[in-house]
């Protein structure tokens, strides 16, 4: 098995995992998701299509899409997050409809949240996809 495989494999593993706790935390938990955590998922979910087909056809070209998909990926959780932690980011935030962006459902260890694990698993994908080489 090439290292490219290996690596978009893993790729696919970390987009997976992200999904399916997603859908745990919504589905299972009934934890209400709020605007950002939908524009996170709409980044995320096609990452796990996407990174399986690129694993099936042994195409490595597919880390263009994954890169651009998970720097906004990282872009948005890293925003979240903040609005979470940092206190005057997120005071009198309104800009969400329906759940507030700020609620924090899980808050473990006094730093890891929701948006703390997507911010995390973007950023992993986005380093993961500067590793393949083209063929």
């Amino acid at each position: 098995m090439s290292k490219n495989k290996l690596y978009m494999q893993s790729i696919f593993l970390i987009s997976l995992i992200a999904t399916l706790g997603s859908l745990y935390f919504s589905e299972i938990r009934q934890y209400e998701p709020c605007e950002f955590c939908w524009y996170q998922r709409i980044l995320m979910y096609p990452l796990v299509l996407i990174s399986i087909i690129s694993v099936i056809r042994n195409d490595h070209g597919a880390v263009y899409y994954i890169r651009f998909m998970s720097l906004l990926g990282l872009l948005m959780a890293s925003y979240h997050y903040a609005l979470q932690k940092i206190s005057f980011l997120g005071d009198g935030f309104t800009a969400c409809t329906g759940v507030s962006c700020t609620v924090q459902y899980i808050d473990w260890l006094g730093f890891i949240t929701i948006p703390f694990l997507s911010l995390i698993a973007f950023a992993l994908i986005f380093i993961l996809s500067f590793i393949p080489k083209r063929k």
